[in-house]
């Protein structure tokens, strides 16, 4: 009963409004087991939060259609070894690289998010200039030809493969329109081009975090990990290294940098996502950094382009 009377406080928090009997008990059952769970993580005193978002109601099935990495073992990318030095902890939102969270919302486009943003940093990184390139472009345009599929996934490297060949267009010229789980048709012609294009992908050493630090000195991260897990999908702040997330690839996302927890000392990567800011610690998550294919799978893929 108490689960009932919290959903009806998060129905009004995220202006649900549900008329049908049946949907009514399915979304509850869902927000039930959500809750009990975070109830029971938040109790062991562990070193990150769970807490409500957006998903909290959803069923497994809409939450998964969400996750839109498409892997292709197929390709094979020869990574590029770095010279590793002694290296600081590193934020590029706060050096002026990244733009403000995104939302994906009902479309498996994570790709194009977590291409566009690195995209974003990059450009930044050789002319000095944040732009807001468009992520539609992406989903609507580069896609069988490029073994992309909109909102039913893709690959951040496909997407690079496109924006070698196509200028980006900005978000404003094309802004994002399937929210709603439409990848809808490609509407490039005709509008005004930023000049902008992806000039190369560095593929970085996976499972190494020695090479991932020195990779994310020279740009932000696209990287791919498993989102499919309640932990994943609860968390709210504090540094997850919960390794119940799994590591079986379903999800791109970014990194933005990476930093040490001044309680703990533990180091952890800070992962961009593309929930808007109400998932996480205001659309971030703190990752901590361990060996291997690392916590989510976060170091499995890590990869970036290079842009004029």
């Amino acid at each position: 009963m108490l689960a009932h009377f919290d959903y009806m406080s998060f129905m009004a928090e995220f202006g649900r409004q549900i008329t049908d009997v049946t949907e009514f008990q399915t979304r509850l059952a869902a927000f039930s087991q959500v809750h009990n769970l975070i109830n029971d993580h938040n109790a062991t005193g562990a070193s990150w939060v769970a807490g409500h978002n957006q998903f909290s109601d959803w069923t497994h099935a809409e939450y998964k259609a969400m996750l839109g990495y498409v892997a292709d073992e197929s390709v094979v990318e020869e990574p590029v070894w770095f010279e590793e030095t002694n290296s600081s902890p590193i934020d590029w939102r706060a050096l002026g690289a990244i733009n403000t969270i995104q939302d994906q919302a009902q479309c498996g486009s994570c790709w194009a998010f977590s291409a566009t943003f690195a995209f974003e940093a990059a450009h930044h990184n050789a002319t000095g200039t944040l732009e807001k390139f468009s992520e539609q472009q992406l989903v609507s345009c580069a896609g069988a030809r490029y073994g992309n599929f909109g909102c039913n996934g893709g690959m951040q490297n496909r997407a690079y493969n496109y924006l070698k060949k196509h200028e980006a267009i900005s978000q404003v010229d094309y802004p994002y329109t399937s929210m709603t789980g439409t990848t809808g048709d490609c509407e490039s012609s005709g509008k005004a081009t930023t000049g902008v294009k992806v000039l190369t992908s560095v593929q970085i050493t996976k499972n190494n975090v020695d090479q991932m630090k020195a990779g994310l000195a020279k740009s932000a991260l696209a990287v791919s990990i498993e989102a499919d897990q309640p932990v994943f999908q609860a968390y709210k702040s504090g540094v997850f290294d919960s390794e119940e997330c799994g590591t079986s690839i379903d999800h791109a996302v970014g990194v933005v940098g990476w930093g040490v927890d001044s309680d703990s000392g533990s180091e952890y990567w800070i992962l961009r996502n593309s929930w808007g800011s109400v998932w996480g610690d205001a659309g971030y998550m703190k990752v901590k950094i361990v060996e291997g294919k690392g916590i989510c799978g976060v170091q499995t893929g890590p990869l970036y382009p290079t842009a004029n």
